[in-house]
């Protein structure tokens, strides 16, 4: 394997996560320059932050794809970006309260909810955002998609109650929360950053044994995300194996024993 390979992708770009630092290279540049160009960019950014990013990429070259990509035909997509991303993580970052009138999904209108809102998800799964808040009236954890809110409006909240709120509602998602190990096989760790990129939407903590010369990625996430988690497993094949976690092992024994069934191997 490439001898700087563990260093540099696990090693140095952790500490500089952990500092706050974020390496981008000139190729991730003319992507974003090209990207900004899109009629979508004016509504995902201020004014301000829009001329911020043009200024500092004002030397760099566009990226063309014009003629290295070609696209074939395919089913509609919804938009990924949503109209109240921006103010939704205003009212979040200030933790203030929100009025929301939202539509379920048997038609019926909710209006003028108090809540307070936790966070922004955007599902993998099902290619859109939810909005998690917490029902003051209800004294519920809700969970709305974006497309659904009809309106959303400011509303004031004490801070140390907010504060409070928030405090358990982070606690009663954790406890939801259920940790999983997963090896990668050392025979596969010069794609460790491949590997790691497609657990890169979860939350993850990632250890290496020197002695073994192993990495283990110790992934927490809700259980209502297993099965995301069990597709990208899946996807990568015999480079990896589940440690800890007995949800997935016996759905990855019971995937692997139907394929050997199909073609006439019997499983022992």
């Amino acid at each position: 394997m490439n001898l700087f390979e563990k260093i540099f992708n696990y090693q140095v770009l952790s500490r500089l996560e952990d500092s706050g630092t974020f390496m981008i290279t000139s190729h991730e540049r003319a992507w974003l320059k090209m990207m900004l160009d899109h009629p979508a960019a004016v509504e995902a950014f201020t004014a301000e932050t829009l001329d911020k990013l043009c200024s500092l990429l004002e030397q760099d070259q566009r990226m063309d794809t014009r003629d290295h990509l070609l696209e074939k035909a395919k089913s509609t997509e919804g938009q990924v970006y949503h109209s109240l991303l921006r103010s939704l993580r205003r009212h979040i970052t200030n933790k203030s309260g929100i009025c929301l009138t939202y539509q379920l999904k048997r038609g019926q209108v909710q209006s003028e909810q108090s809540g307070l809102p936790y966070k922004l998800e955007y599902s993998m799964v099902k290619r859109e955002w939810y909005l998690l808040w917490y029902h003051l009236r209800h004294r519920a954890f809700m969970s709305t998609r974006l497309k659904n809110i009809i309106t959303v409006s400011a509303e004031p909240i004490p801070p140390e109650k907010a504060e409070r709120i928030l405090a358990h509602v982070a606690r009663t998602l954790d406890s939801r929360k259920t940790d999983v190990v997963i090896e990668i096989v050392r025979e596969y760790n010069q794609e460790l950053s491949r590997i790691l990129y497609a657990f890169s939407c979860f939350e993850k903590d990632v250890a290496y044994d020197e002695e073994q010369d192993t990495y283990r990625v110790r992934v927490c996430l809700p259980g209502d995300e297993m099965e995301f988690l069990l597709s990208k497993i899946r996807f990568l094949g015999k480079r990896v194996r589940v440690i800890e976690g007995s949800y997935l092992k016996r759905r990855m024994l019971e995937a692997s024993t139907k394929a050997l069934e199909r073609y006439g191997v019997e499983h022992t």
